[in-house]
C-alpha cells in the first residue's frame, strides 16, 4: 500500500468577521469521497470557555489573557459514572477536566454534517483496510492554543491524537508549494543543542542582571535548564539505538528497522548551524534547548549571545530538503502574542510548515527531561519501523500515556503540523523499496518494451528511463512542466513496479503527489486523481494539474528488434 493513498479528510476553522466574535465557520477542504466537502457554522459558546480556561488554569504554563472576558471560571463536572480513568486509575479532577474538555471540543468541530463527513470518510478508510488520515487548518489565531489533540467522542473512548486508525495532525493552507524530497533508505538526523537556559534580562540601568527574585523563579518553573553536555550523549544514544518498545508483533509491516545516523552540534553559531545542514544529508532536525514565541516564527537560541529566528531556519531546511523538524523547546508550537491577542502564523511550527518544510513536530507547553527522552525514545523506534509520521507520532503518545498516567498532560504537549502536500513518508517502506525496476534493454540479450509520454499537442516524447519518470515544476524533475497552472513542483511520478503475470508485459503505475491533483481518462471520461496510485494503460490520456491543461499520452510500445539477417 503505497501511504500517499491513505485517505484524508481535512477540516478548516475560521472566524466569520461579519458577525459577532464567537461565531466559527467549519468546512471540509480535502474528503475522500465527492459528497464529504461540507460546511457548518457554530458559536464558540459561554460553557466552552469557561471549561478551556479552567484547563489553562490547571495546564498552562502561559498566563491567562484577559479577553474575552469570562466573569466566573467554572469547573464543569461530569457525574462520576461518566468520567473514567484508563486502567482503573482514580478520576482526579484533571482527568474530569481533561475528558470535559476533549468531549465539548469533539462536539464543536466534528458536529452536525462535519461528523456525516468524517464517519463516512472513516467507514471509507476502514472498508480499504487503512487509517484515516485526519488534518486541522485552524485559520483563527487565538484558537492555536487550544489542546485538539486531546478530543474524544464520548467518555472512555481514546483521545484523536492516540489512534492508529485515525492520524491526527494540524496543517495550513497558507504553504509554499512543497520541494521535491529525496527517497530515503535511513535516518540522517542533526542533533542540535543549544543554549540551557532563559537569557539574562536586561536591568533599568541597561545591564544584564538577574531579575527579581519573584520574576526569576517564575521563570525557573517554566524554563528549566537543560543540562546540554550529558543531554548530547543521552540523545545521541537515544536516536541511534531506541530499542524495540512493546509488543515487537505489532510491528510485522516495519520488521525491518532503518540505520540512524546522528551528528552532534553543540551550542552552534547560526553560521555553523547553516552550513553543516548545507554540507551533509539531512532528513530529520532535532534541537533541544532554550526557545521563544516572537513574531516571525519564535527564536531559538543557539548560544548565549546568538539566536535564530523560525524564518531563517525556515528557509535553510527547505532549500536543505529536510523532511522532518523537531523541537524540544519551549513553546514552540504556540504563536506570539501582543497585548494578550495571539498573532497569525507567528508560532515556530507554523512559519516553518509555510515555507515548505513538510512536517514539523513542537511542543505546545514546556515538557520535562523524563518526559521528553521518553517521548522521543519511542518516536525514534517508530521512525526507524518505518512508520509514517502522523503514525509515529501517535505510537509515541500511547508511550507517554502508559508512562505517565492520564491525568498528566504530557502526552498532549508534542503537536504535529504536516504539509498538505506531504504524504507522511519519511523512509520509504520496505515493500515499495522492493519494487523491480525493469532489465537493462542488453541484459540476457533482449529488448524491454519502452514507456514513454508523448505530447497531443507537439508530438514530442519524454522516456521513461530506469523504470522511473518525475513530473513537476521544478528542474529537478524528469519531465519539467513550467507555465501551466495547478502544477506542484514535485507533481507526480511514473514508475515500473513488475511484470503482468498474464501477460509478461511490464506494469507501470502513476503516483500523484500534487495540491490539485492529476487527470486520467477513462472509457467514463476524465477522472481527478488527488493522493492516489493507478495503473496505467497502454494509450491512457493524462493531464497534470488543471483540466484544461496540455494533454500527454502514456505509451507502452514493442521493442526495435534487430534482423536476424
Amino acid at each position: 500500500m503505497a501511504l500517499s493513498e491513505i485517505p484524508c479528510l481535512s477540516l478548516a476553522i475560521e472566524r466569520l468577521r461579519a458577525t459577532e466574535a464567537s461565531h466559527f465557520a467549519i468546512h471540509v477542504i480535502e474528503a475522500p469521497y465527492k459528497g464529504g466537502y461540507v460546511l457548518r457554522d457554530c458559536i464558540w459558546s459561554e460553557s466552552l470557555m469557561q471549561t478551556w480556561h479552567a484547563w489553562r488554569e490547571l495546564f498552562s504554563a502561559r498566563s491567562l489573557p484577559p479577553v474575552p472576558h469570562v466573569s466566573e471560571v467554572k469547573v464543569p463536572s461530569l457525574p462520576a459514572a461518566e468520567a473514567i480513568a484508563p486502567l482503573g486509575q482514580p478520576v482526579s479532577r484533571g482527568v474530569r477536566l481533561m475528558q470535559t474538555l476533549g468531549i465539548d471540543l469533539w462536539a464543536w468541530l466534528l458536529g452536525g454534517s462535519i461528523q456525516s463527513s468524517f464517519d463516512q470518510s472513516q467507514g471509507i478508510a476502514l472498508g480499504q483496510t487503512k487509517s484515516l488520515r485526519l488534518r486541522l487548518d485552524i485559520r483563527d489565531p487565538d484558537l492555536i492554543a487550544i489542546p485538539w489533540e486531546i478530543m474524544q467522542s464520548q467518555a472512555g473512548r481514546q483521545a484523536i491524537s492516540l489512534s492508529q486508525q485515525v492520524l491526527f495532525s494540524r496543517t495550513t493552507s497558507d504553504v509554499d508549494a512543497l520541494p521535491h524530497l529525496r527517497t530515503d533508505q535511513s535516518l540522517n538526523i542533526l542533533l542540535v543543542l543549544g543554549q540551557d537556559a532563559a537569557p539574562a534580562i536586561p536591568s533599568i540601568s541597561g545591564g544584564l542582571e538577574d531579575a527579581p527574585s519573584g520574576a526569576l523563579r517564575d521563570r525557573q518553573a517554566l524554563l528549566k535548564k537543560l543540562k546540554l553536555e550529558q543531554e548530547a550523549s543521552a540523545l545521541s544514544q537515544i536516536l541511534q539505538n531506541p530499542g524495540k518498545l512493546g509488543d515487537p508483533s505489532d510491528r510485522n509491516a516495519y520488521q525491518y528497522a532503518a540505520s540512524c545516523q546522528v551528528d552532534v552540534l553543540l551550542q552552534p553559531t547560526p553560521a555553523d548551524l547553516i552550513e553543516k545542514l548545507e554540507t551533509d544529508r539531512y532528513n530529520v532536525l532535532f534541537y533541544a534547548g532554550h526557545g521563544e514565541p516572537a513574531p516571525d516564527g519564535g527564536l531559538l537560541f543557539l548560544r548565549p549571545d546568538m539566536a535564530i529566528n523560525g524564518t531563517e531556519l525556515a528557509q535553510v531546511l527547505t532549500r536543505c530538503r529536510v523532511k522532518l523538524a523537531v523541537f524540544n523547546s519551549c513553546w514552540g508550537a504556540q504563536p506570539d502574542e501582543q497585548n494578550y491577542q495571539a498573532i497569525p502564523r507567528s508560532s515556530l511550527a507554523e512559519v516553518l510548515l509555510h515555507h515548505g518544510v513538510p512536517a514539523v513536530l513542537a511542543m505546545r507547553e514546556p515538557i520535562t527531561d523524563q518526559e521528553a527522552l521518553s517521548f522521543i525514545q519511542a518516536f525514534a523506534q517508530a521512525l526507524a519501523d518505518r512508520m509514517p509520521i502522523d503514525q509515529a507520532v501517535a505510537v509515541a503518545r500511547q508511550h507517554l500515556l502508559t508512562l505517565f498516567k492520564f491525568n498528566q498532560q504530557a502526552w498532549t504537549l508534542p503537536v504535529l503540523y504536516m504539509h498538505p502536500e506531504f504524504d507522511g513518508e519519511l523512509l520509504k517502506p520496505l515493500d515499495e523499496g522492493a519494487t523491480q525496476f525493469p532489465p537493462n534493454p542488453s541484459q540476457f540479450g533482449q529488448r524491454s518494451a519502452i514507456a514513454s509520454l508523448r505530447s497531443l499537442v507537439t508530438t514530442k516524447v519524454w522516456t521513461v528511463r530506469g523504470g522511473l519518470m518525475r513530473v513537476g515544476m521544478s528542474e529537478d524533475n524528469d519531465l519539467v512542466l513550467p507555465g501551466e497552472p495547478g502544477i506542484s513542483r514535485k507533481h507526480a511520478e511514473i514508475f515500473y513496479r513488475n511484470a503482468s503475470q498474464d501477460t509478461g508485459q511490464p506494469t507501470y503505475f502513476l503516483r500523484d503527489f500534487s495540491r490539485y491533483g492529476t487527470w486520467v481518462f477513462t472509457g467514463g471520461g476524465w477522472q481527478k486523481v488527488h493522493h492516489q496510485e493507478v495503473l496505467l494503460q497502454s494509450g491512457v490520456q493524462l493531464k497534470f494539474g488543471g483540466s484544461q491543461n496540455s494533454t500527454l499520452e502514456f505509451l507502452i510500445t514493442a521493442p526495435v528488434m534487430p534482423d536476424s539477417a
